[in-house]
């Protein structure tokens, strides 16, 4: 399967994860606290290369791959290098945000599944306090039965995309380097895709 065609799959499922989210949270009332980016400083983010091919092939596209490659190469931090802090109290954005990762979606109006088989709200602990009263009765909701969408089912889907780009889970940044590093491989010794060739 071609690069573009990964790419058009990955960003068909964070189409619909994006209006089962926001159906999500009108219904809930939960959301991320504008401008907070608190989870994506945290240094142990785990993603799959897979969920940011996207993002590597819009760089490729806008011939930024390379530098970025060797930017991810040169650095040393834990904390995803397309996060923005504007604070040093962890407030930000994300530089990339159209182009951010699965679990970036999922955090926070996402469920996990407890050993028990019970649907858990996966979010954090600013939402759990700041959004106390709609927290807990979002979580007697899903009880419930209303929908949520689930981490392993999203997961699962990707990684019928391609398996060994979507099973791999890494520390961010890695994710980031192997995901630059697959399209680079990939155009190597192939023509540029059509888009590239229509910008110049």
């Amino acid at each position: 399967m071609s690069i573009e065609r990964k790419v058009q799959l990955v960003e068909m499922l964070f189409y619909q994860l994006e209006e089962e989210g926001e159906r999500f949270k009108k219904e809930s009332g939960i959301g991320c606290v504008s401008g907070c980016g608190k989870c994506c400083t945290y240094p142990d983010v785990q993603a799959s290369p897979l969920e940011f091919l996207p993002w590597a092939f819009h760089l490729f596209l806008n011939g930024e791959a390379e530098s970025t490659l060797a930017k991810l190469q040169g650095n040393f931090s834990s904390t995803c290098i397309i996060f923005k802090p504007t604070s040093l109290t962890g407030n930000g954005t994300c530089s990339e945000y159209k182009y951010r990762g699965l679990i970036c979606r999922l955090f926070g109006t996402a469920a996990t599944t407890d050993k028990y088989g019970k649907l858990r709200l996966s979010t954090c602990k600013i939402i759990k306090e700041g959004q106390a009263e709609n927290y807990h009765s979002t979580e007697e909701a899903i009880s419930k039965g209303l929908y949520v969408p689930v981490f392993t089912d999203y997961y699962m889907q990707l990684n019928q995309i391609d398996y060994h780009l979507g099973q791999v889970m890494l520390p961010v940044n890695k994710a980031l380097k192997m995901a630059l590093e697959e399209v680079l491989q990939y155009y190597a010794y192939r023509p540029l895709p059509d888009s590239e060739k229509n910008c110049g």
